[in-house]
């Protein structure tokens, strides 16, 4: 729900966006999604305990990294500059985004330890497929919703990208 959100977040931004970037801003989020419980699969069978020491920092991660951009989403779009949209358009905050949504799924690792190799890779591929459709979905609602809202649609993306790193790390504290 994560990537969602930012895919709406994204889409308001970014109304008119081309159609490849429709289709693979959801593929980012999706890989990130697909590769992240299979990394913590990955940690579980091999260094256990020197990950546990950083899933601590995880909420914290997610916290920084969308605070930074939906901050820098929201100050562009009070101060009504066009760079809004490389805040969630350029490679380097793509990878940002699709790392700070789904650094949270390394810890489904822990869930999947007892599967196989294939049933692991299986399960992170159907959250990699599920991921990307409802991406797709965020990006078209987004921008349907961004046309409509104008000059605030990019205060409304930064709000909401704020809004999950808070949740995040509120979630991942508690």
């Amino acid at each position: 729900m994560d990537a969602f959100s930012v895919s709406v977040a994204t889409g308001l931004a970014q109304p008119d966006m081309e159609k490849g970037r429709r289709f693979g801003i959801p593929a980012v989020f999706a890989l990130f999604q697909f590769a992240m419980p299979l990394l913590g699969w990955i940690c579980v069978h091999t260094i256990a305990e020197h990950f546990q020491l950083f899933e601590k920092a995880i909420p914290w991660i997610a916290l920084l990294l969308l605070g930074y951009i939906g901050g820098k989403m929201l100050i562009e779009g009070i101060k009504g500059g066009e760079e809004q949209s490389s805040v969630v358009g350029g490679a380097k905050s793509l990878i940002v985004l699709g790392i700070a949504t789904s650094i949270d799924a390394l810890s489904v690792g822990f869930t999947i330890a007892d599967y196989g190799l294939a049933d692991a890779v299986l399960c992170s591929a159907i959250i990699g497929i599920v991921t990307y459709i409802i991406c797709l979905a965020g990006i078209f609602l987004g921008r349907k919703i961004g046309g409509r809202l104008a000059g605030k649609a990019g205060i409304l993306g930064g709000i909401i990208l704020i809004a999950i790193g808070i949740e995040v790390f509120v979630k991942g504290v508690l």
